[in-house]
This record gives C-alpha cells, sequence and structure tokens, in this order.
C-alpha cells in the first residue's frame, strides 16, 4: 500500500525476501477490525482496544488509527478487495466477532481475508511503471551514515541516517547495494523465533533486527502473542484456526469434552487471546495431554462450510471433519506486538527510514494485539507514512541518491561447516519455546540469557569469517531478536498482557505502566 502511494512521485524498490505473496497477511484468516455497523462506536472500538493493551496502549494513536478504519476499508474496496457482503442486495459488510470486541466488526473475505486483499494489491502493484518488485531478495543490513558529535574529550557516533540496504538474491547469493532516500520496513513479525508459530517460514524478525542494529529504538519485544488455537496434526505446519471460529460460537473443551473457558474468563471463548492461550497451557500442563479441541460441529454444516471454507477444506485434507468433530488445537507464536519504535507518522527515530505493519512499535497493541487489529494498524500507518514522505519531498524536493560502498566480504571464505547454521536455528528455537514462552520465571529467562549470549559469540564468529547466505542471514536475525526478548522479559518485574512472569503474578501499575525501552549502546 505504501508503494502505491509513493510511487507516482518517484521509483520504488520492493524488495521482498521469498515469493512477494509469501507473507503473515496473506495467511490472515480473520480480517479487518473497523466500525461500520450502527449499534457500534468508535468509542465501543477504542474501549476494547485499550482494554486489551493492559494499560500500555498510546491512546492518542488508538483513536487515529481507529478513526481512520472505514477509510482505509473503502480504499481497499476501491482497489478491487471483495469483502464479503449481507443482505439480499449485498449493499452492506458482512461483520463478524472476536475474542475481545463487544460489538461485530471484522470485516472479512470468508476466512481468507489476508490472501483477498494482498492479491489486489499485488496486482496493482504489478501494472505500476514505477514499481520494480525483486523476489527472491533477502536484505543483509540497512545502510547508515554516521553523524560524529565531540563533547569535550569525547566522540560520539550516532548511525543518523538510512540510505538504502544490502540485499543479497538467493541464487546467485550476489550482494547488492540498494541506495535509496527513504527506506520503509514493512518486514513482519518474528514467529519462526519460536519452535512452533502459525508464522510462514519467512518471519525471522529480519527488521526488528536490522533497525536495531543500526541504531534503533526497539519496544516491548516481551509481548509476543500466542495464538490459542493452531491446528495440532503431526503433518500440518503452521495452519492457523481462526479467532473468528470462536467468535462464531465455537466452544473450547478438553479430552472429556468440558468446556473449561468459564474456569478462566467470563468472557468465556470470546476471552482476549492471552488469556485464551494461557488456559489452554495451564489445561494441557494439567492434564498432560497433547492438545485441547475446538468444537463447532454444534453448529448448521452448511453455515459451517459458507463461512470457513479454507478452514474446513485444510481439516479435510488431514481427515478432520470440523461440521461433525471438534479440531485438535494448541497455542503457537502468532504476532510481536513490540518492535522498531515509530511515531504517528510511521518514521522510526534514524532519519529516512520508516517502519509499519508487525515489524513496528506505534502504540497502538500495548502489551496485547486486539484481534484483526493488525491489518487495519497496517493500513493506516502504510497511509500515514507514504503521505509523510511525500510532504518531505514537496518541501526538500526530490532527494540525489548518495554513491555508497558496495559490499566487502574480503577476507571471507565460503562456508564449509552449515551444521553450525542449522543447529544454531534449532537450538534458539527450542530455548525460546522452553523458557521464554506463554508462562516465564526469572530462572528461565536466565537461562535464556546465558545460552544466548554464548550462541550470539559463535554466530558473530561465523558471520565475520564466512561469506554470508540466506540461512545465516535468518538465524543473525533470530537470535538478534531472541535476545531483545530475552531483555525485556527479564526487565519487566510484573504480569501484564501477553507477559507473564511466575515471580511476579499481578499487574503493577505504579512502577512498570510504561514500555519497556532498548536502544543499542554505541562506543565511539
Amino acid at each position: 500500500m505504501f508503494a502505491l502511494k509513493v510511487a507516482d512521485h518517484g521509483t520504488v524498490a520492493l524488495v521482498t525476501k521469498k515469493k512477494a505473496v509469501d507473507s503473515n497477511t496473506n495467511l490472515a484468516q480473520g480480517g479487518i477490525a473497523s466500525v461500520f455497523d450502527q449499534g457500534d462506536s468508535f468509542d465501543l472500538h477504542v474501549q476494547d482496544t485499550l482494554a486489551a493493551g493492559d494499560g500500555l496502549c498510546n491512546v492518542d494513536v488508538v483513536e487515529r488509527v481507529v478513526k481512520e478504519g472505514p477509510a482505509r476499508i473503502r480504499e481497499l474496496i476501491d482497489l478491487g478487495v471483495r469483502f464479503n457482503r449481507r443482505g439480499a442486495a449485498g449493499d452492506g459488510l458482512d461483520l463478524g466477532r472476536e475474542g475481545g470486541h463487544s460489538r461485530n466488526r471484522i470485516v472479512h473475505a470468508h476466512d481468507m481475508t489476508g490472501r483477498e486483499v494482498e492479491q489486489a494489491l499485488l496486482d496493482q502493484v504489478r501494472r505500476h511503471p514505477n514499481i520494480q518488485l525483486f523476489e527472491n531478495h533477502i536484505a543483509v543490513d540497512l545502510i547508515t551514515r554516521s553523524t560524529r558529535i565531540k563533547r569535550g574529550q569525547v566522540t560520539t557516533t550516532h548511525e543518523d541516517f538510512c540510505c538504502g540496504a544490502y540485499v543479497i538474491e538467493r541464487r546467485t547469493l550476489q550482494v547488492d547495494t540498494f541506495a535509496a532516500p527513504i527506506t520503509l520496513l514493512a518486514t513482519g513479525g518474528a514467529g519462526k523465533v519460536y519452535l512452533y508459530t502459525s508464522n510462514p517460514d519467512i518471519a525471522t524478525g529480519d527488521g526488528i533486527a536490522m533497525a536495531y542494529r543500526a541504531g534503533a529504538t526497539v519496544a516491548n519485544l516481551e509481548f509476543v502473542q500466542f495464538h490459542p488455537t493452531c491446528l495440532f496434526h503431526p503433518k500440518a505446519k503452521n495452519f492457523l484456526i481462526s479467532e473468528a471460529v470462536r467468535g462464531e460460537g465455537a466452544v473450547l473443551i478438553d479430552a472429556e469434552g468440558r468446556p473449561f473457558m468459564a474456569d478462566y474468563s467470563s468472557q468465556k471463548d470470546l476471552a482476549c487471546r492471552d488469556v485464551v492461550a494461557r488456559a489452554i497451557d495451564t489445561e494441557l500442563k494439567k492434564s498432560g495431554a497433547d492438545a485441547v479441541f475446538l468444537d463447532i460441529s454444534h453448529k448448521p454444516a452448511e453455515i459451517i462450510r459458507e463461512r470457513f471454507p479454507n478452514i474446513h477444506a485444510k481439516c479435510l485434507e488431514y481427515g478432520i471433519d470440523i461440521t461433525r468433530e471438534p479440531i485438535p488445537v494448541v497455542p503457537a507464536a502468532h504476532y510481536m506486538c513490540g518492535g522498531v519504535v515509530t511515531d504517528i507518522q510511521g518514521r522510526t527515530d534514524i532519519h529516512n527510514l520508516y517502519a509499519v505493519g508487525e515489524t513496528a512499535c506505534t502504540g497502538l497493541h500495548g502489551a496485547n494485539r486486539l484481534a484483526s487489529n493488525s491489518l487495519l494498524e497496517a493500513l493506516v500507518y502504510a497511509d500515514a507514512a507514504a503521505r509523510s514522505v511525500l510532504e518531505q519531498m514537496q518541501s526538500n524536493g526530490k532527494q540525489a541518491v548518495q554513491p555508497l560502498p558496495p559490499w566487502d566480504d574480503v577476507g571471507t571464505s565460503d562456508s564449509d561447516e552449515m551444521i553450525m547454521v542449522t543447529h544454531g536455528w534449532d537450538e534458539i528455537r527450542r530455548l525460546m519455546w522452553n523458557y521464554v514462552g506463554i508462562v516465564r520465571s526469572d530462572k528461565r529467562l536466565e537461562r535464556a540469557r546465558r545460552r544466548i549470549e554464548f550462541i550470539q559469540n559463535e554466530i558473530h564468529d561465523y558471520y565475520w569469517h564466512f561469506k554470508v547466505v540466506p540461512d545465516l542471514i535468518e538465524l543473525r536475525n533470530i537470535a538478534t531478536v531472541a535476545e531483545l526478548i530475552i531483555q525485556c522479559a527479564a526487565h519487566r518485574k510484573e504480569s501484564r498482557g501477553l507477559h507473564y512472569n511466575l515471580q511476579y503474578p499481578q499487574r503493577d501499575d505504579r512502577r512498570w505502566q510504561k514500555d519497556t525501552v532498548v536502544r543499542r549502546k554505541f562506543v565511539g
């Protein structure tokens, strides 16, 4: 969306690490939260978002995003997105409900909303003469210019201006220099930091890691959202059972068929994701079972097939008929609520560097994201960033692209020990799942900190001695993000939203109603 809005005013290089459709957006099932019903209001949507965020949302940001939602939805419709309609004439949007929402406000395209939105936008991108799409390219690092500041006898270096990125082409392994007066990170989340995730393989926290290494501020990385209901099957990989299934009346039950959510929340099965994920985690630890079950079989079969065609078809592939039997589900890492800190226009604290979507920390989600607010945030901030860039261009004129140094791999050699990379991947994801998962403790976090420090030293040594390859780049990034998650989680001595520590089970507004902010220290 950002590319489309700025492309009439300059050329755009759109870099994507695999195919353009490989993204969390493409897998988003539920929809986009926005106020369209007469019984709903902006105030109600704001209050639901604040309640989910558990005291850490930026109220001004929440109000802006919520109020801009309808305009961004209409913009998508104008671009060809086909949302479900209601009424005989199809003159209104069909609105679903998900956990944490007090009204029906989820605009959706069956249970494949993200795919529908992404396809419409990609169709526009591929037709635009000023946008060049670089598929199967992965960014290695941002390129920055240093500003050296001398105070007395001390000279400090701060990476102040972003000038582009070094990018490797997957097939040839050639690293090219992409120079640009404006760089925007829309690199998604970091679910692959964890052993079990609903995310695709691309979600390795690249934007967060690159921005942090360049000196940008990051925040609230302890707030990793675990989606309560991912399909549990030995042959299934990363398949999410949308929150909208519970919104349509599905009930969580244990192996004996007992509904259990009333034990944990007055909202029962429509409680927010953090509550439901911890409830399932508790039930599994109590029973020793591998999964709990999500049951919507009491609804008419034709309604289930019409509302959830993708989920119904996918479950059938694994021998599960959701119109007749419950679905085995487990929690899995799903969404990063923290990220690169931005202002209301999507600007980071590095000049000419913007961040939007899951890689950003805008202040909307606080300690826990409300269901279907993610695509909403991405749309609103893509628009805000585009407006900011165009205003900057209008004020300053077109900026000349500065010549930048080529990638330097002198002194490196081809790796003959890729086992270090594959072992590192597996070790990080397991330690994060076991020690920094849904429920944490000081002891677990300290174990994780010691281990990730050792792994980071190994990766650092390997990175500077061997030529870069995509798997090494992603390993380096998940290690960086894992270290930041551990650091943020260890710092917060309370339980709030998605962060639950056994030593500090209560929320502490007096001392901890604030963001956890981290910035890399540079040595001048």
